[in-house]
């Protein structure tokens, strides 16, 4: 199977269709948070849309400026992945919308504690599946994929802890773009897929193991 995982689109909509379009052909599209920033149901509903008519799964979860009201819109879409998850071939997608209390007033936080229940809920969805797929949107603490430009450690402790207790064969998020990258925690493989507004992805493919290349499309 082969994925392309998108994060930090921010309302950027023209930006996924110039990278889908240049990724022919592929399995289906995952999709790690803030969507838009603060932006609608109307908004969301008619981006996710579009990328839909390109006739490929999409699963999804809401980021920090996606506004609580979007986490429904993804649900009713039947492409949210928030606390719970999603089989697609061998692949299971779960994944963790929003991120943990910041001072920069996002719309979207939940503690660290309900991070932690909704990973695990996600997790018993899939625990048959082949591989599995966590989409938190925030990165797991104190790695290179929630370093800021300040050099501050941005990540989740819940979503670290997650992963070193399950170890989920990949691990796509984003938030933090400044720290676009890969990385391993235990068995787990990590991507930070950078902003998609910016032309940044990454493409995920599972044969014999699981591999991802980190890309750039202008």
């Amino acid at each position: 199977m082969r994925i392309i995982a998108l994060a930090d689109v921010h309302g950027s909509y023209g930006a996924m269709d110039v990278i889908l379009e240049a990724e022919e052909p592929y399995d289906a599209v995952v999709i790690a948070g803030d969507v838009t920033t603060k932006g609608t149901v109307q908004e969301l509903e008619s981006a996710l849309h579009s990328l839909r008519s390109h006739g490929r799964p999409v699963v999804a979860v809401a980021g920090n400026m996606d506004p609580p009201p979007l986490e429904g819109a993804l649900d009713d879409l039947g492409v949210g992945i928030n606390g719970k998850g999603r089989v697609i071939g061998d692949v299971g997608f779960f994944g963790v919308s929003a991120c943990p209390p910041t001072p920069f007033h996002s719309p979207n936080v939940v503690t660290e504690e309900e991070i932690a229940r909704r990973a695990e809920a996600g997790w018993r969805d899939v625990v048959s599946a082949r591989w599995k797929l966590f989409v938190p949107h925030t990165p797991p603490v104190q790695t290179a994929l929630d370093r800021t430009f300040l050099g501050r450690h941005a990540g989740s402790r819940s979503v670290r802890e997650f992963i070193e207790r399950r170890c989920p064969h990949v691990v796509v998020c984003g938030h933090i773009h400044e720290a676009r990258g890969t990385e391993e925690l235990g068995a787990s493989r990590m991507v930070n897929c950078g902003s998609a507004a910016r032309g940044y992805y990454a493409v995920l493919t599972f044969d014999a193991e699981p591999r991802i290349e980190c890309r750039r499309r202008q």
